[in-house]
């Protein structure tokens, strides 16, 4: 496989872009080679500049459910992109969207549109201390909720701890009334509440984290988070950017049977073009300017491209619900042949999967929060990751990213990735 041209591009690049990359792992740095610059796709398939062919199990990072390029998306954003590309101003596309949206979701009565689920996030914690008149918020750590200063922290060493921040530029006075806890332990958020509980204005949490691999919150955690802060007033968000209309059309908050206050999305909802939203319960949603004194503006929020991408695709999803059918029999099918191949080989691996969101980790534990998560071999994930793109099939260049199945897959798509994944496990275990 040659990825010459790639590699004079990311030379180019890193000329004149910090590291080469307008996202951090684009870079491939954590599976120590430079990555191939991607040319074109079509259906299940990718193609780099060099002209090298894989299957997609990336999807950009989880929005093209439906595959790249799905003719129906493509033959509508071609009609929208000749009558105008951007105004600043409404159109009824942005209706249509939200109508679709909170017809069919139960517990959004409004929504609002914005341009990245950083933004969605970030608003959302804005309104929930508008809402409460509080300033505290709980995040878990290994959940990721974009790259705000608010959000951008890590877990001190004790139990109560508020958050300090991990990267510089971010100062302490920003992060000093986030608080951070641990994902998947009822007992800490517990102690959490008992001590700051009158303060917290919002917890914030990914039900199915992404961003540490998969990994699913139990439903008994899940269940004390809704009801603790039903107790101390406080509200519940659920970050569904990742989840939302993947793991099953109404997302995550379906499958535990839970109602959040507020929800954040994005990816999916924009069929493959920026965009993001954040909606929920009516009385807390009015609260946002203009009618209320919660401020948030965007030039581009609501974008026709955005909005046609992201109701086609939405209503092809809520159309068909089959979709879903297929989509999690091929992510059983793929995890099924994985653990197959990790028990023959006699490897050490865990799984983890919901619906068409899967992730094998190089560990024995059982992974259920960040701290097990990090027990990964991420050495040899980078051996697998790269036999796996020798051998055509793009997964995700991080050990703690998710694999993602889409609807232009096949039987035969994921026949031909189980016989690579084993002998991509076979140089793994050459490792010793």
């Amino acid at each position: 496989m040659s990825l010459e041209k790639s590699k004079e591009l990311f030379k180019r690049a890193q000329k004149i872009i910090p590291g080469g990359v307008n996202s951090p792992v684009r870079a491939f740095s954590s599976v120590n080679m430079e990555p191939p610059f991607i040319e074109r796709g079509k259906g299940t398939y990718i193609y780099d500049e060099d002209g090298n062919k894989y299957i997609d199990y990336v999807g950009s990072w989880g929005p093209l459910i439906l595959g790249h390029c799905h003719p129906e998306v493509v033959k509508n954003l071609k009609e929208v992109v000749d009558r105008g590309t951007s105004f600043g101003a409404c159109t009824e596309i942005e209706i249509k969207m939200a109508e679709l949206m909170v017809s069919t979701i139960p517990s959004l009565e409004m929504v609002r549109m914005v341009n990245s689920g950083t933004e969605a996030t970030m608003t959302a914690l804005r309104l929930a201390r508008g809402y409460t008149g509080r300033n505290k918020i709980v995040k878990f750590n290994g959940n990721y909720h974009g790259h705000s200063d608010s959000l951008l922290i890590k877990a001190g060493s004790g139990a109560l701890t508020h958050g300090v921040p991990n990267s510089p530029g971010v100062p302490e006075d920003v992060v000093k009334n986030t608080i951070t806890a641990r994902y998947n332990d009822i007992e800490n958020i517990e102690e959490i509440f008992k001590k700051y509980g009158e303060d917290i204005a919002a917890i914030i949490v990914e039900p199915i984290a992404g961003n540490m691999g998969v990994v699913p919150a139990t439903h008994e955690f899940a269940n004390r988070l809704r009801s603790i802060t039903e107790e101390y007033g406080s509200l519940l968000i659920y970050d569904e950017v990742m989840t939302g209309f993947r793991v099953a059309y109404e997302g995550a908050q379906s499958l535990y049977n839970i109602k959040p206050d507020l929800i954040c999305y994005s990816k999916i909802i924009g069929g493959g073009l920026p965009v993001g939203a954040f909606g929920g319960r009516r009385e807390i949603m009015e609260l946002m300017s203009p009618v209320g004194p919660v401020y948030q503006a965007g030039t581009l929020s609501g974008n026709p491209l955005a909005m046609t991408a992201g109701y086609t695709t939405l209503k092809i999803l809520y159309e068909n619900p089959d979709i879903y059918t297929e989509l999690n029999r091929l992510g059983e099918k793929l995890a099924n042949g994985l653990k197959e191949h990790v028990k023959t080989l006699g490897l050490k691996a865990t799984f983890n999967a919901v619906g068409s969101m899967l992730c094998m980790f190089f560990t024995d534990k059982e992974v259920v929060d960040f701290e097990t998560a990090m027990t990964s071999d991420t050495q040899k994930y980078a051996v697998y990751f790269r036999e796996m793109l020798r051998q055509g099939i793009y997964i995700a260049p991080s050990q703690f990213e998710a694999t993602f199945i889409n609807a232009a897959m096949t039987d035969e798509d994921i026949d031909i990735t189980l016989e690579a994944a084993y002998n991509a496990l076979e140089a793994v275990k050459r490792m010793g």
